[in-house]
Formats: structure tokens, sequence, C-alpha cells
């Protein structure tokens, strides 16, 4: 595809055309998300996670709010930093303790859990400068299992129960990654193998750009040792 160079004019033409494809995708967005609330509830199961605390049941992860997104971060058990799932490690980049305090405007908590052992999972979380509570699972059970990747779930809770409302990963975990929204608004987009774009430019494999240099990109914010 090669791109057009065109009359101002012409621009402002081409721009409210797409505007309206817009404006439609975010109606149909709107109307999925009222779907999504209205997706029926199962119930949880009697379960705990280990946390600052020691074993805590998984009630206490709400820190008294009705409502908790947890995301299931991939956990590689005794594996250095540099070895970590770089997806993963992009989701959570993000999500700033100014995200968490507007989703708790809402009565919202965010939290993680990985399968690891909780030392190694908070030293990785310390490491990349993250301040979100973060929990082992790795004696929680199958109800709180990492599936084949990472997801993200969505939990409510009443007064003496807890009910899974919501899951989703792999493209729906970009929810998470204002990054990759961003460059879709840019000429090149994501630059990636799946896209509709100029013939021009090297194109990577889908998420193949997430690590540099032997490290999740995000790492590189927080060290410059090269990784042996």
């Amino acid at each position: 595809m090669k791109y057009q160079v065109v009359s101002r004019d012409e621009w402002n033409a081409a721009r409210e055309e797409l505007l309206q494809r817009e404006k439609e995708h975010t109606h149909a967005s709107d109307a999925l998300a009222a779907a999504r609330r209205r997706l029926p509830m199962t119930p949880m199961e009697p379960v705990t996670v280990a946390g600052p605390k020691g074993q805590v049941p998984l009630q206490e992860v709400f820190e008294g709010r009705k409502m908790l997104i947890v995301y299931h971060f991939m956990w590689k058990q005794g594996a250095p930093h540099h070895k970590q799932c770089e997806g993963c490690t992009h989701s959570q980049a993000a999500m700033t303790a100014a995200v968490s305090a507007y989703l708790a405007a809402r009565d919202v908590t965010y939290a993680v859990f990985s399968s690891g052992p909780l030392e190694e999972i908070i030293a990785y979380r310390d490491f990349m400068g993250w301040t979100m509570p973060w929990y082992s699972t790795a004696h929680s059970g199958e109800a709180l299992a990492t599936r084949d990747g990472g997801d993200l779930r969505c939990y409510l809770q009443t007064d003496d129960q807890v009910f899974q409302s919501y899951e989703t990963k792999w493209r729906g975990i970009e929810a998470m990654m204002p990054s990759l929204q961003l460059l879709d608004l840019t000429p090149y987009g994501r630059q990636e193998t799946w896209e509709e774009t100029s013939e021009i430019i090297q194109l990577d494999e889908a998420g193949s750009w997430w690590r540099r240099d032997g490290r999740p990109v995000a790492q590189w914010t927080r060290t410059d040792e090269p990784v042996k």
C-alpha cells in the first residue's frame, strides 16, 4: 500500500469519512461493553493466595472494595529478571499507581497473581518499580491457575460470596497496553507482519519487538546492564 499525498480539503473530507467509521466503532464497542456487563457470573470456591500477610482468602485481595481486576502474570520460576515474560511485562508497564487510584475511585481493586514463589515475584515487581499488590497462587489450585498465557479476570464480591464475571487473554489484554493503541494511530502502525501497511518499512512478527537486546523493553528503563 502506497501512501497518498492530497490537498488539505481532500484530507479533511477523508478524515471526516473515517471519523464516521470511528464513531460507529465506538458505539459498537459501547454495546459490547454492555453485553460484557450482562454476562452471567459464576461463583468461586473458597480459595487463598499468598501475600505479605501469608495465605489469605481471595476476599482480602479486594481490599474492602466490591470489584477486583486480576492480571495473571506468567512466571518462569527461578529465572533471572531478564528471562521473565516480555508480554506480561509489557501489559503491566502502564499499570501505574495513578491507574490503580482511578480504578479505586470506581470501587475496583487491581492486583496481579503469579504461580511463582512470593519472594521471586515481589523482587521482580520491586525491580520494575511497580507498586501494585502482587500475590502468589503457587498453592491456590486450579481455580486461580494461569492458563496457557497471561490472562485478565474480573470478580465481584457480595457479603459472603465471590463471583467471576469476566475473563480475557491474547488480544483482549491490549486494553492494558496504551502503547499499542497509540501506535494504531500512526501511519506505520505497529509495524507487524499481520498489518496492512506501507511496502517500504520492515515488519516484525507480532510482539517480537517487546524484547530488545535480551530484555523485555520496559526493563531498559530500570537498568543499563547488558544481558550476559
